[in-house]
């Protein structure tokens, strides 16, 4: 049963999360010492040096030998049910777009593991749910952070060349009109572009040697020495709280706290907390789940956003007004959506 000590320590789990976040609001609408420029420095600081010793940090600390992997299963099974359905809306829809595939993918895959997920499932689920937690957080950056940043590359790359293509055509004195958009670039010459960039990203090579280390340090039974921890340590720490300040400087700087529309804000939660743990539900059925696993699989499904969608969503243009409102709300309405979940696995169980 959860009690109120429980209730307690998820509320100081998200206290110092908007903490930040109202630090980073009051130093633009009320003290006005930032503006966008360092906005947008302060992501790629995050993005760029603490997110890849974060990542790095917390994938060599986790045991790949005693992972669930029919859990991971389950959650490889619940990821392709979504990719598959946004790659029909947004190829076959009329209404479909590459960038909202992106954002919704987003949704669906990234959760506030570490700072709300550990918290929440160890009221619920005592040590399953939080073994099942911390294993969902090294595959989100593993593999689902790598595939939405993989998209994210190829949108922009896309578009960079078609601009490009779009400026020599306006030099060789071409009508601009009649061939922009109607050209598409070739495969090969986007996935140059996408490579080149991909091989100068951080947290790709952190993502690899994190696992690395991991499969040889938990295979011979050694660790790092304590200043090599302490200098990663240092910096990964960092992470949630920078990433929930550039949230609030962000959001300051736009002409409505909550942008994009009480619409768009609602169908990204409902991405997050309905269809996450949905999909969670039939694929952890279809790989024979049962008992406390199942329940801790599908409520780790229904976690908040996590702070890294925004970081993405921020350092690369994809829909980061969208994103950093669903964020703000996802992480205020999920206790009570995270007890829901709970009442009904108790109901059922």
């Amino acid at each position: 049963m959860i009690g109120w000590a429980d209730i307690y320590k998820v509320v100081e789990a998200m206290a110092p999360l908007y903490v930040a976040l109202g630090l980073g609001y009051g130093s633009v609408k009320w003290w006005h010492k930032l503006n966008a420029e360092h906005c947008d420095a302060i992501n790629r600081l995050n993005y760029f040096f603490v997110l890849p010793f974060f990542t790095f940090d917390f994938i060599s600390q986790v045991n790949p030998y005693k992972m669930n992997y029919l859990f991971i299963c389950g959650d490889l099974i619940a990821k392709a049910i979504i990719g598959f359905v946004l790659t029909l809306w947004a190829n076959f829809y009329s209404k479909g777009d590459f960038s909202w595939s992106i954002t919704s993918f987003s949704f669906c895959s990234l959760t506030n593991a570490l700072v709300m997920g550990i918290p929440v499932l160890h009221a619920m689920s005592p040590q399953v749910g939080v073994d099942l937690v911390i294993q969902s957080l090294a595959i989100q950056f593993l593999i689902w952070s790598i595939i939405i940043q993989f998209m994210m590359e190829l949108r922009n790359a896309k578009n960079e060349i078609m601009a490009c293509d779009d400026a020599n055509q306006d030099l060789e004195g071409h009508n601009n009109a009649t061939f922009s958009g109607t050209k598409t670039p070739s495969l090969g010459s986007v996935m140059k572009v996408v490579w080149t960039k991909l091989s100068r990203n951080p947290n790709f090579y952190a993502c690899f040697l994190g696992i690395m280390w991991s499969l040889i340090a938990d295979r011979w039974h050694f660790g790092l020495p304590n200043i090599v921890k302490e200098c990663i340590s240092i910096m990964s720490k960092a992470g949630s709280g920078i990433g929930m300040f550039t949230i609030g400087v962000f959001v300051a700087m736009q002409q409505k706290i909550l942008a994009g529309g009480t619409g768009v804000i609602i169908f990204g939660l409902v991405l997050r907390f309905l269809v996450g743990p949905a999909t969670m539900t039939i694929g952890s059925f279809i790989v024979g789940l049962h008992g406390n696993v199942l329940r801790a699989a599908i409520l780790q499904a229904a976690l908040p956003p996590g702070i890294a969608s925004f970081v993405l969503a921020k350092e690369y243009g994809v829909h980061p007004d969208i994103v950093s409102a669903v964020v703000i709300i996802g992480i205020l309405v999920s206790l009570p959506i995270m007890i829901a979940y709970y009442a009904i696995s108790e109901l059922t169980h």
